[in-house]
Protein backbone atom coordinates (compact mmCIF):
# COMPACT_ATOMS: atom_id res chain seq x y z
CA UNK A 1 0.00 0.00 0.00
CA UNK A 2 1.32 3.41 -0.95
CA UNK A 3 2.31 5.73 1.87
CA UNK A 4 -0.07 8.47 0.69
CA UNK A 5 -2.98 6.04 0.52
CA UNK A 6 -2.24 4.73 4.02
CA UNK A 7 -2.10 8.25 5.45
CA UNK A 8 -5.38 9.12 3.73
CA UNK A 9 -7.12 6.11 5.28
CA UNK A 10 -5.80 6.97 8.74
CA UNK A 11 -7.08 10.52 8.43
CA UNK A 12 -10.47 9.31 7.25
CA UNK A 13 -10.76 6.81 10.10
CA UNK A 14 -9.78 9.54 12.56
CA UNK A 15 -12.54 11.75 11.16
CA UNK A 16 -15.07 8.91 11.49
CA UNK A 17 -14.12 8.33 15.10
CA UNK A 18 -14.24 12.04 15.88
CA UNK A 19 -17.69 12.41 14.29
CA UNK A 20 -19.04 9.45 16.27
CA UNK A 21 -17.29 10.22 19.57
CA UNK A 22 -20.49 11.65 21.13
CA UNK A 23 -22.90 9.22 19.48
CA UNK A 24 -24.59 6.16 20.92
CA UNK A 25 -23.77 4.45 17.59
CA UNK A 26 -20.11 4.69 18.57
CA UNK A 27 -20.56 1.38 20.42
CA UNK A 28 -22.23 -0.08 17.32
CA UNK A 29 -20.05 1.43 14.61
CA UNK A 30 -16.74 1.14 16.45
CA UNK A 31 -16.89 -1.91 18.75
CA UNK A 32 -13.55 -3.19 19.98
CA UNK A 33 -13.81 -6.37 17.89
CA UNK A 34 -13.96 -4.52 14.56
CA UNK A 35 -10.73 -4.13 12.64
CA UNK A 36 -9.91 -1.29 10.26
CA UNK A 37 -11.46 -3.02 7.23
CA UNK A 38 -14.71 -3.82 9.07
CA UNK A 39 -14.96 -0.26 10.37
CA UNK A 40 -14.61 1.07 6.85
CA UNK A 41 -17.25 -1.37 5.61
CA UNK A 42 -19.68 -0.29 8.30
CA UNK A 43 -19.08 3.39 7.63
CA UNK A 44 -19.73 2.78 3.93
CA UNK A 45 -23.44 2.05 4.49
CA UNK A 46 -24.04 5.16 6.62
CA UNK A 47 -25.66 7.96 4.64
CA UNK A 48 -25.23 11.62 5.61
CA UNK A 49 -27.53 14.03 3.80
CA UNK A 50 -28.22 17.75 4.08
CA UNK A 51 -29.34 19.07 7.48
CA UNK A 52 -33.04 19.23 8.27
CA UNK A 53 -34.52 22.68 8.78
CA UNK A 54 -36.61 23.55 11.84
CA UNK A 55 -40.08 22.07 11.36
CA UNK A 56 -38.99 19.70 8.59
CA UNK A 57 -40.24 16.11 8.92
CA UNK A 58 -37.81 13.20 9.01
CA UNK A 59 -40.60 10.59 9.11
CA UNK A 60 -44.39 10.59 8.85
CA UNK A 61 -47.01 8.11 10.12
CA UNK A 62 -47.42 5.18 7.75
CA UNK A 63 -44.13 5.83 5.99
CA UNK A 64 -42.49 2.47 5.15
CA UNK A 65 -39.62 1.59 7.45
CA UNK A 66 -36.27 1.32 5.72
CA UNK A 67 -33.65 2.80 8.05
CA UNK A 68 -32.79 3.88 11.54
CA UNK A 69 -31.25 7.27 12.23
CA UNK A 70 -28.70 8.66 14.65
CA UNK A 71 -28.77 12.33 15.61
CA UNK A 72 -25.44 14.00 14.87
CA UNK A 73 -26.44 17.52 15.91
CA UNK A 74 -29.60 19.40 16.73
CA UNK A 75 -32.75 17.75 18.10
CA UNK A 76 -36.11 16.31 17.06
CA UNK A 77 -39.45 15.34 18.55
CA UNK A 78 -41.73 12.36 17.93
CA UNK A 79 -45.48 12.83 18.18
CA UNK A 80 -48.64 10.80 17.66
CA UNK A 81 -51.98 12.05 16.40
CA UNK A 82 -54.84 11.08 18.74
CA UNK A 83 -58.39 10.18 17.74
CA UNK A 84 -59.54 13.67 18.68
CA UNK A 85 -56.97 15.16 16.33
CA UNK A 86 -54.68 16.35 19.13
CA UNK A 87 -50.96 15.78 18.80
CA UNK A 88 -49.16 14.03 21.67
CA UNK A 89 -45.39 14.42 22.01
CA UNK A 90 -43.94 11.04 22.97
CA UNK A 91 -40.18 11.61 22.77
CA UNK A 92 -37.39 14.13 22.27
CA UNK A 93 -34.24 13.04 20.45
CA UNK A 94 -30.84 14.57 21.26
CA UNK A 95 -27.37 14.23 19.69
CA UNK A 96 -26.08 10.67 19.83
CA UNK A 97 -29.50 9.06 20.13
CA UNK A 98 -31.26 6.64 17.77
CA UNK A 99 -34.53 7.28 15.95
CA UNK A 100 -36.91 4.92 14.17
CA UNK A 101 -36.62 1.89 16.43
CA UNK A 102 -40.39 1.81 17.02
CA UNK A 103 -40.97 1.07 13.32
CA UNK A 104 -38.91 -2.12 13.14
CA UNK A 105 -41.69 -4.44 14.33
CA UNK A 106 -44.55 -3.10 12.17
CA UNK A 107 -42.58 -2.12 9.09
CA UNK A 108 -43.90 1.45 9.08
CA UNK A 109 -43.36 4.56 11.16
CA UNK A 110 -46.13 5.14 13.72
CA UNK A 111 -45.22 8.73 14.56
CA UNK A 112 -44.25 12.07 13.06
CA UNK A 113 -40.60 12.88 13.66
CA UNK A 114 -39.86 16.59 13.26
CA UNK A 115 -36.73 18.70 13.61
CA UNK A 116 -36.90 21.21 16.48
CA UNK A 117 -33.98 23.18 15.04
CA UNK A 118 -31.41 22.76 12.28
CA UNK A 119 -30.55 19.07 12.68
CA UNK A 120 -28.13 16.62 11.07
CA UNK A 121 -28.70 12.87 11.17
CA UNK A 122 -26.95 9.73 9.98
CA UNK A 123 -29.18 7.34 8.04
CA UNK A 124 -28.39 3.64 8.39
CA UNK A 125 -30.34 1.46 5.91
CA UNK A 126 -31.66 -1.38 8.06
CA UNK A 127 -31.45 -4.14 5.44
CA UNK A 128 -27.78 -3.35 4.83
CA UNK A 129 -27.15 -3.15 8.57
CA UNK A 130 -28.73 -6.58 9.07
CA UNK A 131 -26.69 -8.07 6.21
CA UNK A 132 -23.51 -6.58 7.64
CA UNK A 133 -24.38 -7.87 11.12
CA UNK A 134 -24.51 -11.41 9.72
CA UNK A 135 -21.00 -10.98 8.34
CA UNK A 136 -19.31 -9.29 11.30
CA UNK A 137 -19.06 -11.27 14.57
CA UNK A 138 -20.49 -9.40 17.52
CA UNK A 139 -22.14 -6.64 15.50
CA UNK A 140 -25.65 -8.08 15.85
CA UNK A 141 -25.23 -8.28 19.63
CA UNK A 142 -23.99 -4.69 19.72
CA UNK A 143 -26.97 -3.58 17.61
CA UNK A 144 -29.55 -5.26 19.86
CA UNK A 145 -27.89 -3.95 23.01
CA UNK A 146 -27.85 -0.32 21.83
CA UNK A 147 -31.43 -0.50 20.55
CA UNK A 148 -32.68 -2.05 23.79
CA UNK A 149 -30.95 0.65 25.82
CA UNK A 150 -32.58 3.46 23.83
CA UNK A 151 -36.10 1.98 24.01
CA UNK A 152 -35.84 1.25 27.74
CA UNK A 153 -34.71 4.80 28.45
CA UNK A 154 -37.77 6.34 26.77
CA UNK A 155 -40.25 4.00 28.47
CA UNK A 156 -38.62 4.47 31.87
CA UNK A 157 -38.96 8.27 31.73
CA UNK A 158 -42.62 8.18 30.70
CA UNK A 159 -43.37 5.76 33.54
CA UNK A 160 -41.56 7.88 36.12
CA UNK A 161 -43.39 11.13 35.31
CA UNK A 162 -46.87 9.63 35.39
CA UNK A 163 -49.03 10.63 38.38
CA UNK A 164 -46.50 13.19 39.63
CA UNK A 165 -46.97 16.86 40.49
CA UNK A 166 -45.98 19.59 38.04
CA UNK A 167 -42.80 20.40 40.00
CA UNK A 168 -41.80 16.74 40.17
CA UNK A 169 -42.39 16.19 36.46
CA UNK A 170 -40.34 19.20 35.41
CA UNK A 171 -37.54 18.36 37.87
CA UNK A 172 -37.40 14.77 36.56
CA UNK A 173 -37.31 15.99 32.95
CA UNK A 174 -34.53 18.52 33.59
CA UNK A 175 -32.44 15.90 35.41
CA UNK A 176 -33.05 13.43 32.59
CA UNK A 177 -31.82 15.95 30.02
CA UNK A 178 -28.83 16.69 32.27
CA UNK A 179 -27.87 13.01 32.29
CA UNK A 180 -28.37 12.61 28.55
CA UNK A 181 -26.21 15.63 27.71
CA UNK A 182 -23.61 14.46 30.23
CA UNK A 183 -23.36 11.01 28.62
CA UNK A 184 -22.39 12.75 25.37
CA UNK A 185 -19.56 14.62 27.09
CA UNK A 186 -21.50 17.89 27.23
CA UNK A 187 -22.30 20.03 30.25
CA UNK A 188 -24.75 18.53 32.72
CA UNK A 189 -25.71 21.91 34.15
CA UNK A 190 -25.84 24.22 31.13
CA UNK A 191 -27.70 23.28 27.99
CA UNK A 192 -30.19 24.57 25.42
CA UNK A 193 -33.84 23.54 25.51
CA UNK A 194 -34.72 23.44 21.83
CA UNK A 195 -38.31 22.35 22.51
CA UNK A 196 -41.00 24.94 23.16
CA UNK A 197 -42.75 25.20 26.51
CA UNK A 198 -45.86 23.99 24.68
CA UNK A 199 -44.10 20.80 23.48
CA UNK A 200 -42.46 20.24 26.84
CA UNK A 201 -45.78 20.62 28.64
CA UNK A 202 -47.46 18.34 26.11
CA UNK A 203 -44.86 15.65 26.76
CA UNK A 204 -45.15 15.99 30.55
CA UNK A 205 -48.94 16.19 30.54
CA UNK A 206 -49.01 19.79 31.76
CA UNK A 207 -50.90 22.82 30.50
CA UNK A 208 -48.62 25.43 28.85
CA UNK A 209 -49.32 27.98 31.58
CA UNK A 210 -48.51 25.38 34.26
CA UNK A 211 -45.18 24.62 32.59
CA UNK A 212 -44.25 28.31 32.41
CA UNK A 213 -45.38 28.92 35.98
CA UNK A 214 -43.32 25.98 37.27
CA UNK A 215 -40.24 27.25 35.43
CA UNK A 216 -40.71 30.65 37.07
CA UNK A 217 -41.10 29.01 40.47
CA UNK A 218 -37.83 27.12 40.00
CA UNK A 219 -36.10 30.36 39.03
CA UNK A 220 -37.50 32.14 42.09
CA UNK A 221 -36.33 29.28 44.31
CA UNK A 222 -32.79 29.54 42.90
CA UNK A 223 -32.89 26.09 41.33
CA UNK A 224 -32.09 27.25 37.81
CA UNK A 225 -31.44 30.23 35.59
CA UNK A 226 -33.23 30.75 32.27
CA UNK A 227 -31.91 32.94 29.47
CA UNK A 228 -34.08 32.50 26.41
CA UNK A 229 -33.73 28.80 25.60
CA UNK A 230 -30.53 28.42 27.63
CA UNK A 231 -30.96 26.61 30.95
CA UNK A 232 -28.46 26.54 33.81
CA UNK A 233 -29.17 24.13 36.66
CA UNK A 234 -27.94 25.86 39.83
CA UNK A 235 -28.89 23.27 42.47
CA UNK A 236 -28.87 19.65 41.27
CA UNK A 237 -29.23 18.35 44.81
CA UNK A 238 -32.42 20.32 45.39
CA UNK A 239 -33.84 19.14 42.05
CA UNK A 240 -33.11 15.54 43.02
CA UNK A 241 -34.84 16.21 46.32
CA UNK A 242 -37.95 17.43 44.52
CA UNK A 243 -38.25 14.18 42.60
CA UNK A 244 -38.38 12.24 45.88
CA UNK A 245 -40.84 14.49 47.69
CA UNK A 246 -44.06 12.90 48.96
CA UNK A 247 -46.85 14.05 46.65
CA UNK A 248 -49.05 14.44 49.72
CA UNK A 249 -46.84 17.27 50.90
CA UNK A 250 -48.95 20.45 50.46
CA UNK A 251 -45.93 22.25 48.96
CA UNK A 252 -45.90 19.79 46.06
CA UNK A 253 -49.58 18.93 45.80
CA UNK A 254 -50.43 21.60 43.22
CA UNK A 255 -52.57 20.26 40.45
CA UNK A 256 -51.53 20.24 36.83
Amino acid sequence: MAEGSSASQLIRLHEIRRACSACSLRELCLPVALNHKDTEELDRIVERSRPLRKGEKLCRPGQPFSAIYAVLSGSLKSSLLGRSGDSQVIAFHLPGELIGLDAIGTGSHPSTIEALETTSVCKIPFSQLEALARKLPGLQHQLLRVMSKEIFGEHELLQVVSRRTAEQRLAIMLLNLSQRFGRRGLSRTRFRLSMSRLDLGNYLGLAPETTSRTFRRFVDQGLLRVTGKEIELLDLQALHGLTKEDSDNPRHARRC
